[in-house]
């Protein structure tokens, strides 16, 4: 009897260690999996070609898709839809997956003129150069930064000197 509880409790071992390796597994997959976000407006393909220009106007563009993301500030009126969706793994900056831009522009009278639709292949993407700001001016050192100022307070240059 003493010999079989010793082989149940190796098989019962060993299938328990079995378990623990495939949960292990599961969760660090889960972990490494993408997090996916959605930014901005959500498209819903059947309002965006309900808009037809020369048709609608701005009381009926908002009133199928809602508020724009933007609007243009000169030029003829538009109002911009942005989309985008991202996706991101632990510890790794989130890259654009989806992007769309829906520009619907405006006559002087409002109604809609044309409908503009852009998607990822027109997003530019800038690398900075270098990790400083170019500035006009004069360059300081350390030195006089940290001297820069002795000798002119309290001699009148400057702000709340006598004028």
């Amino acid at each position: 009897m003493n010999r079989l509880d010793r082989a149940g409790r190796a098989k019962l071992w060993r299938k328990s260690r079995v378990l623990a390796l495939v949960a292990g597994a599961g969760l660090t997959l889960a972990g490494c999996s993408s997090i996916q976000e959605t930014r901005g407006y959500v498209v819903d393909n059947v309002l965006l070609q309900s808009v037809q220009p020369g048709i609608d106007n701005q009381r009926s563009v908002e009133g199928t898709l809602g508020r724009p993301s933007f609007t243009s500030q000169y030029g003829e009126p538009t109002w911009y839809y942005v989309s985008s969706v991202t996706g991101r793994r632990p510890l790794v900056r989130p890259r654009i997956r989806q992007h769309s831009v829906l520009a619907v522009k405006f006559d002087a009278e409002g109604n809609v003129a044309s409908v503009e639709n852009a998607g990822l292949d027109q997003v530019v993407f800038l690398t900075p150069d270098g990790d400083k700001t170019p500035t006009l001016g004069r360059e300081r050192g350390f030195l006089e930064d940290l001297f820069g100022n002795i000798g002119t307070v309290g001699s009148g240059v400057g702000p709340g000197g006598p004028q």
